[in-house]
């Protein structure tokens, strides 16, 4: 049985104003129900993301600001550190950690910059919402083995779909010079590809 995160819900003292920063980030505004005085539910996307960050009143008995560690994927950590600051974020300068694995707690452990051989999954930042609840941005460039479910290829924006066009017409012109001739079946070798790429499987030879 697939079992898909959905929601994540957020802790905040005051709905307008969280509202009012999300929005900002370009976090689509997907709902802004208050069937009553008591009870209001705001939901927001970011940008290319499956699952959605829901923030109101009487949605949730945490304490407001008290949520750490939820992260966002991005595969530019630096363009996303200025579109960030750019939009009022005020996010954290770019590090990586000192064990080079996840990153620890808090700040510990933060060495400033990028994964000096800007490895996947190794370059950080952060932010806090105006509550003081923690996100921190992750660059994946490129996804481990088995990842990604290889049924499933999808791309965040147009330009994402568009490297990845590249990257395969790239390599399917390898593949006919390897085979010596056209290939006819270039959509299906295409998409063979396109899937493998995104799954981190063997991809089409």
């Amino acid at each position: 049985m697939d079992m898909k995160l959905e929601v994540v819900v957020v802790p905040v003292s005051d709905v307008d104003r969280a509202k009012d920063f999300y929005t900002a980030l370009g976090w689509r505004l997907d709902a802004d129900i208050a069937p009553d005085g008591d009870f209001r539910v705001v939901q927001v996307t970011p940008p290319g993301s499956p699952a959605s960050v829901i923030f109101g009143t009487s949605v949730t008995e945490q304490a407001p600001g008290s949520a750490r560690g939820l992260h966002l994927v991005v595969d530019d950590i630096e363009a996303a550190h200025d579109e960030l600051r750019r939009r009022g974020a005020d996010p954290s300068d770019v590090f990586h950690d000192a064990g080079g694995v996840f990153h620890h707690a808090g700040t510990d452990a933060r060495v400033p910059g990028p994964d000096p051989q800007r490895g996947s999954y190794g370059s950080f930042l952060s932010f806090s919402d105006p509550d003081g609840n923690g996100w921190l941005l992750q660059e994946v460039t490129s996804r481990l083995p088995g990842r990604l479910d290889p049924a499933t290829t999808s791309f965040a924006s147009a330009e994402d779909l568009a490297a990845a066009l590249r990257r395969t017409a790239a390599a399917h012109g390898e593949h006919e010079a390897r085979i010596g001739a056209e290939d006819p079946d270039w959509p299906d070798w295409y998409a063979r590809y396109l899937v493998s790429e995104q799954a981190g499987t063997e991809p089409p030879s």
